[in-house]
């Protein structure tokens, strides 16, 4: 299995006055477009997946949709596991429930989806730093079943890759 991690695209800065719940501060015009974009740069490498999984907070949604613009890239399925203060266990367990996929997306958020991440790659949340840029990309591979600390770092990739990509 391949699994694709994607940090959502850039929102507004945090500010209770205009989002009093965190969970509905929407992406900026600005970081809409340059994720569609990048959307185009991973889909050079990344032609399709079988399976969307996405945080439902609307910064992290909203770029699951867009990556859903994509050909042969399904809509999104929200994933409350995927919240950016939850443990990362919680989902890699939603994520072996789909052992059967040979590709799923996962959009989300900072520390969520980088303890995700490191809990793949080393079976502990802190067991490694990853830096993942908003809209960035990693990939994680899985020979056999997925399992904590049984993940291979494939790539990372950053926006400015992406962008070189999507223009090539």
């Amino acid at each position: 299995m391949d699994l694709y991690l994607v940090r959502h695209a850039a929102a507004f800065e945090r500010d209770p006055d205009s989002w009093p719940d965190d969970s509905r501060r929407p992406l900026t015009p600005e970081g809409e477009e340059e994720f569609r974009l990048l959307a185009r740069g991973l889909a050079t490498l990344v032609s399709q997946v079988d399976v969307v999984l996405s945080s439902p907070y609307l910064r992290a949604w909203r770029t699951a949709q867009i990556l859903s613009e994509l050909d042969s890239w399904p809509a999104p399925e929200a994933s409350p596991v995927l919240e950016p203060t939850l443990p990362p266990e919680k989902a890699a367990q939603e994520l072996f429930s789909y052992a059967d996929a040979e590709s799923i997306a996962v959009v989300g958020h900072r520390p969520g989806l980088h303890e995700l991440a490191a809990y793949l790659l080393t079976g502990k949340g802190d067991g490694l730093e990853i830096g993942l840029k908003k809209g960035g990309v990693a990939c994680i591979r899985f020979d056999g079943d997925p399992a904590p600390g049984a993940g291979e770092l494939r790539w990372l990739l950053t926006p400015k890759v992406l962008r070189v990509l999507a223009v090539s």
